[in-house]
């Protein structure tokens, strides 16, 4: 389905508070423009926070100033300007703070969905989610201006949602429906009727919650989205230029200003609701707001009190005239990704499904993960045992595991398997760490338990038991993990120092954590090895995360379950398409493990359906690499440099040749116009395979010995023309021998005659004189063959009487590469040489089916010509023999068209040897002079060159697009029905369901040729 016309943004900006991950982000973001999820004209920009602590309100005025600066510049001014933001579209994300389950925080962490429609085969992340609602449902339609978002929470928004722009002024809250209990937790707008915000309660009283309820018992959450049109911005920007708001910008710390929080509830990072919208708030009072303290700030700290009061003065100042409006979703949903592991696992698993969740992974035992489970961007080797429950992202485990209920396995490799095996993991978070320490990478890893909690208040508990039967357990002590002056009440999981990062002798790994499950009988050697370990705390830890080898690993990891995908798919002949992993390995910068892959698939194929598929493959990911820079895709596939690899494909080596042709690809790589070559070669290697799969076909061709006519004896064959009903393409190999073919064909003259045809006889020279014109007494292009070398060119279809050529061959009167000379062969076998002419009165390109009947009329000819006869069903086989030799390929449908009479279905199964096999179809009495008295044949002037169209509808099915692959079965399916049509006299059911088969426009179903020169209409009387 067609993505619907989403915001064009001029700049997309990514707040995050690590300076070291600036570059990590800036690439995921240019990534995402690769794959078309963000326009191509879009500035992207990822932007540190000028203070770790300066709170969304700071990074959001931060970013503004960022995207200002970066549009002035643009736009060729030397100072910012406010005036490049009445014609932009900017959104602004806010990674926000760290995240215990994941090393990237919530924008990044990977949810259990994929994306079939999309051009790229990718994980999806938070992020896209959130980027997918913003362009795509909630800011179509708004005007210019400034959208902000979190990444901290999980949305869902209808399609439609239905917000109005009209005589929009000021800023809008987008809130999204909650629970009253869940909004005791959570940020709630109390508005009026006509939707103007009057005040926001965060963790409000029960009487403040309850004045918020709507008539459907729902309340407005603060759902993390706001816009700000151009004024507003506008007003929010000219506050960084003035103390102390001036502190929030980069531009303020580096002229020495003082850094700033902005914050007015418990959460010092969200200001952007509590501070800057705030203000803005109807009910809000000057007083109120200026006075406003958040509780971790002391009595004693008059000085910050009255820098923050001067802050809020500021923006009072600028901002309380701007109106403050809601708009609410009342069809969507909000869920804040708290620290609880047990909502986190409940949000990437779905308890009532039937089975577990498998994607973008490759899982051996499928049945070992119990339903309820979740496995995201894995490799699962052997048994792996998962309970309900439970997830495994980003992982590459060799069984046995058991992994049982209630548990989270993140980022662990091959090689941690081990520590895995001979035990059950339940109810705990098990994470493995990309680190960076003083400049050199390692491995890290945290094991916490699913109902531990990440709050600095309340009693402590780690592995899901209080400290104190921890300590008992496991030997450890309170002054291993934190100060001696901590009081017990401060024990807290979060400043725990439990997670070693460096051993002095060995690599760590989930065993230097795992031990604590049990009570030792080592005689404390794992607690001896603990204690000698470099520790670190979970806060401790969050700077040294190496973010960017995190986001490495997880793209390598997804492309090698992609590439145990790919041969997967391709060897079990799988209908579901690569092009989506295609595009995604070549914009990702990794298209060389692909290419290898799909080597190995075609060198290993036992069936040469499976190995044209693969070359096609490799062809697509040729073209891929070009970009769309290097011209057609369809072209010459002949240049000599190819011919070696082409000539072991021929002898039927097949490993030889896909060596050959990968060692031809390596020079054909440099630039864009090369690699499209490659690809047409590529696809000319699929399509010697494809011609070998249909030369099966000549099992089926027979000939029976009759008496030679005499020297100057013209026989002559004469052919109607064809239509078909439904059906066609489904006889196109190799769908007609991969899907099966069907299609219901009927054999017409045209103007009271049969307009197909062609003559032969025997001469005296041992020649071969050939003639092609529109009827057999004008013949227009006359040859004459006196040696092989003159027959050289009967597989290049535009050579001058190359299907005559080709016919010769094919009817085993010439063996063009027996050492034998061409009067030698005609002297020995036939005592002299042959003359044949072919005709056709139909236009050329009318697509009723010339040039395949024309190839069965001169092989009947030939044939009878050398005293040798050929049933019609062996005709059939035969013009498919000839037309791969002639390197047009095609299917079946033209010739059992014209070659059998009346109304007949032609039928070919999903096997070879392909054979073709026809059912007359009797019809009503009557029936016949009804078509004939609405039929009408128009001339349009407009070609139509099958062999244009073929590459394309091959290239389209070796894909597996999902369309094509529809409308493939449908076509084969409607042919049946059709064919009942006819049978009951029911011409509308026949001819509505021919249109809608085989005249769909591009992209609806396979690809339908343009205006043909012949086209029949359906006279309605």
């Amino acid at each position: 389905m067609e993505q619907p016309k989403g915001v064009d943004w001029t700049v997309i900006i990514l707040t995050c508070q690590y300076k070291d991950s600036v570059q990590v982000f800036q690439r995921e973001l240019e990534v995402r423009q690769k794959r078309e999820q963000i326009p191509a004209g879009t500035l992207l920009l990822a932007v540190e926070d000028p203070e770790k602590r300066v709170g969304s309100g700071g990074a959001t005025l931060n970013a503004l100033l960022v995207a200002a600066e970066h549009l002035s510049a643009r736009a060729g001014f030397t100072v910012v300007t406010s005036d490049v933001l009445h014609s932009a579209w900017i959104l602004i994300l806010h990674m926000g703070r760290d995240f215990p389950f994941d090393d990237c925080g919530r924008a990044f962490t990977c949810l259990p969905m994929e994306n079939p429609e999309g051009p790229v085969e990718a994980l999806v992340c938070n992020l896209d989610c959130l980027l997918d609602i913003m362009t795509y449902r909630l800011g179509p339609g708004s005007p210019p201006g400034v959208w902000v978002c979190s990444t901290d929470m999980l949305l869902s928004v209808p399609a439609n949602p239905g917000i109005s722009w009209d005589s929009f002024r000021g800023a809008r809250v987008i809130a999204l429906p909650g629970s009253p209990a869940y909004a005791q937790n959570h940020g709630v707008y109390l508005t009026d009727p006509q939707g103007l915000v009057l005040d926001i309660y965060y963790q409000g009283t029960e009487a403040e919650i309850q004045r918020c309820v709507r008539p459907d018992g729902r309340v407005p959450l603060v759902s993390g989205v706001v816009f700000f049109s151009v004024e507003t911005a506008e007003r929010l920007l000219a506050t960084h230029v003035s103390p102390p708001l001036d502190a929030c910008t980069y531009l303020g710390l580096d002229s020495g200003a003082r850094p700033v929080q902005l914050c007015f509830f418990p959460f010092p990072q969200l200001s952007l609701f509590f501070d800057i919208l705030h203000c803005m708030a109807e009910n809000v009072t000057r007083e109120d707001f200026l006075v406003g303290r958040p509780p971790e700030l002391g009595q004693g700290d008059a000085d910050v009190a009255g820098y923050l009061q001067s802050a809020r003065a500021q923006l009072w100042r600028e901002l309380r005239d701007q109106p403050l409006t809601m708009a609410y979703v009342s069809s969507g949903s909000y869920s804040y990704m708290t620290s609880s592991a047990s909502e986190f696992l409940l949000s990437l698993t779905l308890p009532g499904a039937p089975g577990a969740q498998i994607v973008h992974s490759q899982v051996e035992e499928q049945q070992l993960l119990a339903a309820g489970s979740s496995v995201v961007s894995c490799l699962l080797e052997g048994p792996v045992r998962l309970g309900p429950g439970s997830v495994l992202q980003h992982c590459h485990l060799r069984g046995p595991i058991h992994i049982g209920a209630g548990c989270l396995v993140t980022g662990l490799d091959a090689a941690h398997s081990k520590a895995l095996h001979g035990r059950e993991l339940r109810d705990l978070v098990l994470q493995g760490h990309h680190t960076r320490l003083h400049g050199s990478l390692g491995h890290a890893f945290t094991l916490v338990g699913r109902l531990d909690s990440w709050e600095r208040q309340g009693a402590g508990t780690y592995l899901n038991v209080p400290w104190s039967e921890f300590f008992k357990r496991t030997g450890v002590r309170a002054w291993d993990l934190w100060d001696p002056d901590t009081l017990p009440a401060e024990y807290c999981l979060p400043s725990a120092r439990l997670f070693p990062v460096l051993h002095p002798s060995r690599e760590l790994g989930p065993q230097d954590l795992l031990w604590m499950l049990d009570h030792q009988e080592d005689g404390g050697e794992a607690l001896r090895a603990w204690r000698a370990s470099w520790r670190l705390s979970w806060e401790q830890l969050q700077p040294c995360l190496d973010r960017a080898a995190t986001l490495a690993s997880r793209r390598d990891l997804f492309f090698r379950q992609a590439l145990h995908k790919a041969r997967h798919v391709l060897e079990a002949q799988q209908d579901l398409s690569l092009r989506p992993l295609i595009w995604a390995a070549v914009r990702e910068g990794c298209p060389r493990p692909l290419l290898a892959t799909l080597d190995q698939v075609a060198a290993g194929a036992g069936d040469p359906g499976v190995a044209a598929r693969a070359l096609a493959c490799v062809a697509d990911v040729l073209g891929c690499m070009a970009e769309g820079r290097g011209g057609l895709r369809s072209g010459p596939a002949a240049n000599p440099e190819w011919m070696r690899p082409f000539s072991y494909l021929e002898c039927g080596d097949l490993a030889a040749g896909v060596e050959a042709l990968a060692q031809e690809r390596d020079k054909w790589l440099s630039r864009p116009a090369l690699l499209v070559r490659a690809a047409r070669h590529y696809e000319g290697a699929g399509q010697i395979l494809i011609r070998q799969a249909v030369m099966s076909a000549q099992h089926f061709v027979s000939t029976e010995q009759v008496e030679l006519p005499g020297p100057g004896q013209w026989v002559v064959a004469e052919c109607p023309a064809r239509v078909d009903f439904s059906g066609g393409w489904s006889d196109t190999p190799p769908l007609a021998y991969e899907l099966g073919g069907a299609v219901l064909g009927l054999a017409v003259r045209v103007d009271g005659r049969r307009p197909i045809g062609a003559r032969a006889r025997r001469i005296q020279e041992p020649e071969l004189w050939l003639a092609v014109g529109p009827r057999q007494d004008e013949m227009t292009v006359k040859i004459v063959c006196r040696c092989l070398a003159d027959l050289r060119d009967y597989c290049q279809p535009h050579a001058p009487g190359a299907l005559l050529k080709a016919a010769f061959i094919c009817a085993g009167i010439v063996h063009v590469h027996s050492e034998l000379q061409l009067s030698e062969q005609l002297l020995r076998t036939f005592g002299g040489g042959f003359e044949l002419h072919t005709w056709s009165e139909l236009p050329h390109g009318s697509g009723l089916g010339t040039s395949s009947i024309l190839a069965g009329t001169a092989l009947a000819a030939l044939q009878r010509a050398a005293g040798r006869v050929v049933g019609t069903e062996a005709l059939i086989h035969a013009v498919l023999h000839l037309e791969q030799v002639l390197t047009t390929g095609g299917g079946w449908q033209d010739q059992v068209g014209g070659l059998m009479p009346g109304i007949k279905v032609g039928r070919s199964r999903a096997q070879l040897p392909l054979k073709v096999e026809v059912e007359e179809v009797t019809v009503p009495e009557g029936f016949v002079q009804k078509l004939n008295d609405h039929l009408l044949l128009v001339y349009t002037g407009k070609t139509r060159l099958a062999r244009n169209l073929l590459q394309d509808v091959l290239r389209s099915w070796y894909a597996r697009l999902p369309a094509v692959v529809q409308n493939a079965h449908s076509l084969v399916r409607q042919t049946e029905e059709c064919a009942e049509g006819f049978r009951q006299a029911r011409l509308g059911t026949s001819c509505n369901l021919q249109m809608g088969a085989e005249y769909l426009g591009p992209g609806t179903s396979l690809p339908s040729a343009p205006p043909q020169e012949a086209c029949l209409c359906w006279a309605s009387a």
